[in-house]
C-alpha cells in the first residue's frame, strides 16, 4: 500500500493505494471484448394528448398551378417580413423575405432575375424545412 496527500478543493485528504501490477501475484490486464448485441428495433415513445405540444402553424398549401422556380424554407423558422409584392420585379441577390431561425434573421435571396408570381406564405408565420414561399418566375 502507498500512502498519498490529496488535495481537493482546498481540503486535503489522507488516502491509501493499492498498487496492483505483475509483481503481485501475475496480474495481468486484458481487455474486455463486447459480444455483438442485437438490437431490437426501437418503437417511438407514445405521447399523450394531454402533454402534447401544440403544432406549430403550417404556411398555406399553393392554390393552383404557378409557373416558375419555387422558393423553399431552407430551415425552420418563423417569418418576420417579406420585402416584395406579387407582381414585383426582382435580380438575382434582391432579399425576398426574412426568416427568424434559432434567434438570428436570416435574409431569404432571389435566385434568379424574374417577377414575383406568388407569395405563399405570409408574416409571423411559423414554416418548416422545404415549406413553400415565394414562386419567382
Amino acid at each position: 500500500m502507498k500512502k498519498f496527500n490529496v488535495t481537493v478543493n482546498g481540503k486535503s485528504y489522507a488516502v491509501e493505494v493499492e498498487e496492483v501490477g505483475a509483481g503481485q501475484g501475475g496480474f495481468t490486464y486484458a481487455p474486455v471484448q463486447p459480444s455483438p448485441a442485437v438490437q431490437a428495433p426501437v418503437a417511438a415513445p407514445q405521447i399523450s394528448p394531454a402533454v402534447a405540444t401544440p403544432a406549430p402553424k403550417a404556411a398555406p398549401a399553393p392554390s393552383g398551378p404557378v409557373s416558375g422556380e419555387l422558393l423553399t424554407a431552407p430551415m425552420p423558422g418563423t417569418i418576420l417580413d417579406i420585402k416584395v409584392t406579387e407582381g414585383q420585379p426582382v435580380k438575382a441577390g434582391d432579399i425576398v423575405l426574412i426568416l427568424e431561425a434559432m434567434k438570428m434573421e436570416n435574409e431569404i435571396v432571389s435566385p434568379k432575375d424574374g417577377v414575383v408570381n406568388k407569395i405563399h406564405t405570409s408574416k409571423s408565420t411559423t414554416v418548416s424545412t422545404g415549406d413553400p414561399l415565394v414562386t419567382i418566375g
